[in-house]
């Protein structure tokens, strides 16, 4: 058995078209999936899934909004379409927009973090178990953060929707085990993206920082890839309803 071999399998990665979404990609096109590149933007993704696909690899680029139901639908068929079936999920986009004490969220802004960060995540994954579950076997994998570990000055409601994934996991590595479906969490800490630039261009911040982090520096996305690319390879395939942290040690400092 080849541990990280994933030829013959179609993976969809939202939030591919940069950072995390587009190192976990382009691990597994490495790995030889054929991969889907997905965000809001279709210029970025099919940016993402020319340089894939000049690199050797199988990509699609298909654009999606994960907050419109009928958006998610659209490229769970579009992918069907182009490649036949859906064996791995990634869930990596997620949303940021608020920044202030908890209590000062707004209701509309509370309920759209929500929406974005954890029901677009079940909404997906409910649309491909189908198949997996009649081919018993499928990978889901759910982008958190270690921001659902620990209290978060300013990013509650953030927070709050990566501690919600980490339960949508594991409730659904529960209810869908009998089908073989593995679902898992990753939990990055501070990772070198766009995403988190306003954190890793802050010097004072970094210098905290970094002296909390054993390893000493923040994370790279393809050290988050390697991780997802254990969960979705055949070296993955007796681990569920797992969180896997990833933040050179920050939450055991």
């Amino acid at each position: 058995m080849r541990l990280f071999d994933l030829a013959g399998k179609t993976a969809v990665i939202t939030g591919s078209s940069r950072g995390i979404g587009r190192a976990i990609a382009e691990a597994f096109a490495a790995a030889g999936a054929r991969v889907v590149i997905s965000s809001r933007k279709a210029d970025a993704c099919a940016a993402a899934a020319d340089a894939i696909r000049a690199a050797g690899g199988t990509a699609a680029a298909i654009a999606c909004h994960i907050g419109d139901k009928a958006q998610l639908e659209r490229l769970v068929t579009e992918t069907r379409a182009a490649f036949g079936t859906i064996d791995i999920l990634v869930c990596c986009a997620g949303i940021n927009p608020y920044y202030g004490p908890l209590e000062k969220v707004e209701d509309a802004m509370f309920d759209r973090i929500m929406a974005t960060n954890v029901r677009s995540n079940l909404t997906l994954a409910a649309l491909v178990r189908g198949e997996m579950a009649a081919r018993r076997d499928g990978a889901i994998i759910i982008v958190s953060s270690i921001a659902g570990l620990r209290g978060t000055a300013g990013l509650g409601p953030y927070a709050i929707s990566k501690a919600a994934d980490m339960q949508l996991a594991r409730n659904l590595a529960l209810e869908w085990g009998k089908d073989n479906i593995r679902v898992n969490c990753l939990a990055p800490g501070l990772i070198r993206t766009d995403f988190a630039r306003a954190l890793w261009e802050d010097e004072a911040l970094m210098r905290q920082r970094l002296a909390a982090t054993p390893l000493g520096r923040i994370g790279e996305p393809e050290e988050v890839a390697g991780a997802a690319l254990l969960l979705a390879s055949p070296a993955g395939r007796f681990i569920t309803g797992q969180t896997i942290v990833i933040d050179g040690g920050v939450t055991i400092a």
